[in-house]
């Protein structure tokens, strides 16, 4: 499968992106530590099966110092021991977030609970926003056929500068 058309090469689509990774950057900025947000983001690129979001995701959480056993666990966080509540609470969210037609309750009021136990009003309102904004990217990304395998830690970044 090849790419259908890409982002970065059409103005219209790259003034786009501009803007998009606008709204990254403050969410990268915020007082969520990078490590949630960086799980947060490969969780819902995992359901959502955006090879180039899982990709870029993986190798950026990587370059922070993430480690890999964790890396490998995200998809079974809840069968796992290697996430703080904190983080089992983001992830939660991550998935009610993005599984929004799965169920018909949204987030449900127990991973609600759990997320304002373990963060600050700012620290919510970039969870919540990452929540929608990496769900956009994933969408914006497969529905182009953006495939996975080529990302360098930085190259997103360098793209839009």
């Amino acid at each position: 499968m090849d790419a259908r058309f890409n982002m970065l090469e059409n103005e219209f689509a790259a003034k786009f992106g501009k803007r998009f990774a606008g709204a990254g950057l403050l969410i990268q900025q915020s007082s969520l530590s990078k490590s949630t947000q960086e799980l947060v983001s490969l969780r819902a690129s995992q359901i959502n099966g955006c090879g180039w979001c899982i990709d870029y995701h993986t190798k950026e959480a990587a370059a922070a110092g993430e480690t890999a056993v964790r890396l490998h666990l995200v998809a079974a966080w809840r069968e796992s021991t290697v996430f703080t509540e904190a983080e089992q609470a983001a992830l939660a969210l991550a998935e009610e977030g993005t599984r929004l037609a799965d169920a018909h309750h949204g987030v449900s009021d127990e991973t609600w609970a759990q997320v304002r136990k373990h963060y600050d009003d700012d620290q919510i309102a970039a969870l919540v926003s990452l929540v929608a904004l990496i769900n956009a990217a994933n969408r914006l990304a497969v529905i182009v056929h953006q495939r996975g395998g080529s990302y360098e830690p930085g190259m997103f970044a360098a793209a839009f500068d």
